[in-house]
């Protein structure tokens, strides 16, 4: 190791002109890529990793708790409606659960000195096998770092460790007339919703992670703790760090602690639901919602099939028809506000030949036609699982286009869905352009599956979209990240992992390639 302590002082060390100063790093590793301002992947040699044994009994040895029982070791390995699966072997060689930003400071630290790969865990719901164990791995679960460290209710923010689940943090600031931005899928934490930089349905009004997060302190690969910046709202002071970590994937730390942006609650809300006879008349509405500044909290779309799945299912007490349908969020100050808005929704729907006009009158009408989104996923599952075959798979993936470009996108992939004699249904932020397609498969089916996934991405790049809205890349999605940003932005993503991961401990394979020898991708 290249770390020396002298007369109580930390030594330094000459390595190829670069002056390392108490930083365990790997001598192969670094020299190889010392200059340079970008990291193409032929440049260096590949990382090395050693076994987890000591360390694992080093952590022990911290009064941290370990766990290798069959049971955490197949929840942290896998989850059923992920898009990609672990291979036969890639499971943790155990879990640890720090209770502290000190605790996980000390994980690493060990892990970084010894080379061990490890790979971050909170909820467990993310779509692209982020947290698969593709190298012989530790998996830390900060899911018992839940609390809300200090509720600053006069500055509308809040910090809370990475284990809090977002639907906890609901009910939490609910007793104060607050909210927070982003509600993605059930189960989700706010850990794994930073490293991802997810959304939901609110982002067309209140935006993603990354406008939502004020600061965040991060533990970086050889256990040094950094704040990414101070609370104010505004700041021009150095660096843009946390807008770095976030959607990061944890590569290149690990959070521990999140300061969040929160909103006034509005005083009244009501959901409305529109029906139309295909998609580009509920675009149409759409697109003059947005350019009349209709002020809206939440713009969903939700296919056809979807309707028909949510029907099917039984999860709601009314049917839907099955139709292209809007389901819209519409808040405001006073009921007489809310009122208006509806009213000029109402309005431009008629102009594009809305077949049904549906609105919340009751918070009970408000929970149930909302409802059909929240249970969309669980809903095609039901559908596949009840209609096709038991044993039927899931393919969720995401894209997003720039808005002009939503419905041409959407239809040539429901198109080619249909022709494939697959079975999907799609949900569409379509008030940012972003959209969903669930696709179901058997096993033997599941190349066409991919190719499908695959012409979904490419066509979203050429009409100038990202490969991802809100699930991340993963492993399933680095080829499609090169596509998208360039081969050079990609490179120097590469340089800023290994700036501050030299050992490449940090959540292995996932983003982008760091073993030009050996890589895990689908």
């Amino acid at each position: 190791m290249w770390r020396r302590v002298i007369s109580g002082k930390v030594g330094k060390k000459l390595c190829n002109g670069i002056l390392l100063s108490g930083l365990a790093v790997s001598p192969l590793l670094f020299s190889d890529y010392s200059s340079g301002s970008t990291l193409p992947l032929n440049s260096y040699k590949p990382p090395t990793y050693n076994d987890p044994g000591f360390v694992l009994k080093e952590i022990k040895k911290l009064g941290i708790e370990v766990s290798a029982t069959t049971e955490e070791l197949a929840r942290h390995s896998d989850s059923w409606f992920s898009t990609d699966h672990p291979l036969p072997g890639e499971e943790p060689a155990a879990i640890v659960f720090p209770t502290s930003t000190e605790e996980v400071s000390k994980v690493l630290k060990l892990c970084h000195e010894n080379q061990v790969p490890i790979v971050p865990f909170t909820g467990g719901t993310s779509l692209e096998g982020h947290f698969i164990n593709t190298k012989k791995s530790i998996t830390i679960d900060l899911s018992r770092m839940d609390q809300v460290i200090e509720l600053h209710k006069d500055d509308l923010d809040i910090v809370v460790q990475p284990g809090v689940g977002w639907e906890d943090l609901r009910t939490y600031l609910d007793d104060y007339g607050l909210m927070f931005g982003p509600d993605p899928g059930p189960g989700a934490c706010i850990g794994g919703m930073a490293a991802t930089s997810c959304s939901g349905t609110n982002a067309a009004r209140y935006g993603t992670m990354k406008e939502n997060v004020i600061n965040l302190t991060v533990v970086l690969a050889d256990g040094t703790i950094v704040k990414t910046r101070r609370r104010p709202r505004k700041s021009a002071a150095g660096y843009n760090l946390t807008g770095l970590i976030i959607g990061s994937e944890g590569t290149l730390g690990i959070v521990t602690e999140i300061t969040l942006k929160l909103h006034v609650k509005p005083k009244w809300e009501s959901v409305v639901l529109i029906s139309f006879p295909n998609l580009k008349h509920a675009a149409g509405a759409v697109t003059q919602f947005i350019q009349t500044g209709l002020i809206l909290n939440a713009i969903e779309l939700l296919d056809s099939q979807m309707m028909k799945f949510v029907n099917d299912s039984g999860e709601t007490e009314s049917k839907y028809e099955e139709l292209d349908t809007l389901l819209i969020k519409v808040g405001g100050s006073s009921n007489e506000a809310v009122d208006l808005t509806i009213n000029e929704v109402k309005n431009i729907a008629h102009g594009n030949n809305a077949t049904t006009f549906k609105f919340a009158a009751t918070e009970e009408e408000k929970f149930q036609l909302w409802n059909a989104r929240k249970t969309a996923l669980w809903s095609t599952i039901a559908y596949g699982k009840k209609h096709i075959d038991p044993n039927i798979q899931i393919w969720s993936t995401d894209v997003a286009v720039p808005i002009s470009s939503f419905v041409e996108s959407l239809e040539k992939t429901r198109l080619e869905i249909k022709e494939s004699g697959l079975t999907s249904s799609i949900v569409g932020h379509a008030g940012d352009g972003n959209y969903h397609a669930l696709i179901l498969f058997k096993e033997e089916e599941r190349a066409l599956a991919t190719e499908l996934v695959a012409r979904m991405v490419e066509r979203a790049l050429d009409m100038d979209g990202t490969v991802s809205g809100e699930h991340g890349i993963g492993i399933g999605k680095k080829e499609f990240l090169v596509n998208e940003v360039g081969q050079n932005a990609v490179d120097l993503m590469r340089r800023l992992k290994f700036a501050v991961d030299p050992n490449g401990i940090l959540n292995p394979d996932k983003v982008f390639k760091i073993d030009p020898i050996n890589d895990r991708s689908v």
